[in-house]
C-alpha cells in the first residue's frame, strides 16, 4: 500500500512527528546539558580549593604554629567580589561553607622525626558544591557534591632547636 502525498508536503501519518520527536529529546538534551555544566562548575570549584589549600600549605611550611595565619592565606586567595577582576563559584572567605582543617606531622619545626619522616604541614580545604539541576536532590541524596583538596609540605622553618 502506498501513501499518497498530500496538498501540503506531509505524507498521512507524520504530521506531528516531528513535535513529538522534539518533545521527547529536549528535556533528554537540557537534562546532558546542565549535567555537564554542573561538572564544569564542581571541577572549577575544586581548583580553587585545592589552589587554597597550597597556598595555606605553602605558607605553613614556613610558619607552621601560626594556624590562624596559615586559614587566613587560604582563604584570601581570590581577590574580593567587589573588586571585579575575578568571580570564584566558592566563597572561601564563609566559615560556614567552606572548611579550613591544618594538622602537623611531627614538630613545628625543620627536622626529621624518630622514624625518619620529615617535619610536615597539611592543609584541606572542605566544601559542599551544590548542583545547579532543578532536580539534584534526585540523582544525589543531598544535591550536593562534596569536596575537598588537601596540600602537603615539608616544613622549612624554623629550625629545630
Amino acid at each position: 500500500m502506498q501513501l499518497q502525498k498530500r496538498k501540503h508536503g506531509f505524507v498521512r501519518g507524520e504530521r506531528g512527528q516531528s513535535l513529538v520527536e522534539l518533545a521527547i529529546s529536549l528535556p533528554v538534551i537540557l537534562v546532558l546539558l546542565l549535567g555537564t555544566f554542573d561538572f564544569g562548575m564542581a571541577i572549577f570549584s575544586y581548583s580553587m580549593l585545592r589552589d587554597a589549600a597550597q597556598e595555606g600549605a605553602l605558607y605553613g611550611s614556613f610558619n607552621p604554629a601560626n594556624k590562624t595565619e596559615i586559614e587566613r592565606r587560604s582563604r584570601n586567595i581570590s581577590p574580593h567580589a567587589s573588586e571585579g577582576l575575578f568571580s570564584s563559584p566558592v566563597e572561601l572567605r564563609n566559615t560556614t561553607l567552606v572548611k579550613v582543617t591544618v594538622q602537623t606531622f611531627g614538630d613545628t619545626c625543620q627536622g626529621v622525626r624518630a622514624n625518619g619522616a620529615a617535619n610536615s604541614i597539611r592543609v584541606s580545604v572542605s566544601y559542599g558544591y551544590k548542583l545547579l539541576m532543578p532536580f539534584g536532590n534526585n540523582i544525589l541524596a543531598a544535591g550536593t557534591i562534596p569536596l575537598t583538596a588537601t596540600a602537603t609540605n615539608v616544613i622549612l622553618q624554623p629550625a629545630c632547636p
